[in-house]
């Protein structure tokens, strides 16, 4: 039986799980999230949980039984907690700014680069150097944050770019001159 897939999960005060068929919708303080989940999957809800249960013992209903119940337990965290992910800004001249739903990155190329937010995911400014993505979606959350550090990924010798505020970027020495 698949550890993470038996588990029950608690549904919180104020958040509504709703299963029709393969489409499970999750309504909260912070908004509705709607997915369709694999129809082999048996998804109920019980006296404040939410239960899976799969068929059979194939490997492949074996690892959709532990994903359809995180995908669910992600949902329900979305509508509650949210989600967010801090980038940061290293380098000379880097900067970002915001005007709207536009976010502007300068990012030493000779144009800024300019994104928009998706709906659902906003991008806060905390500084000109660090960008916090937020949303209830945890999927699109870390897809934009990672769009966005895609414009520029941080380098090994000086560090310079985008990189996750808790990321780590392994340094590399740098030529040394000729003797």
């Amino acid at each position: 039986m698949s550890r993470i897939g038996k588990m029950p999960i608690a549904i919180p005060a104020g958040v509504t799980v709703e299963v029709a068929e393969n489409k499970v919708t999750v309504k909260g303080p912070k908004g509705t999230l709607e997915r369709v989940l694999p129809a082999e999957m048996e998804i109920k809800v019980e006296d404040n949980n939410v239960v899976v249960a799969r068929p059979n013992d194939l490997k492949r209903m074996k690892s959709l039984h532990g994903l359809t119940r995180t995908l669910i337990a992600n949902m329900i965290t979305g509508v509650t907690a949210g989600y967010e992910k801090v980038l940061e800004i290293n380098g000379v001249g880097y900067r970002a700014a915001k005007n709207g739903k536009e976010l502007t990155l300068t990012l030493g190329y000779s144009h800024p680069v300019i994104m928009i937010d998706p709906e659902g995911v906003e991008t806060v400014l905390d500084g000109q150097n660090k960008i916090t993505v937020k949303g209830i979606d945890k999927e699109k959350v870390g897809q934009y944050a990672a769009e966005i550090r895609d414009k520029r990924r941080p380098e090994p010798y000086k560090g310079k770019g985008i990189k996750y505020s808790d990321e780590v970027i392994r340094r590399k020495v740098g030529k040394t001159g000729k003797k």
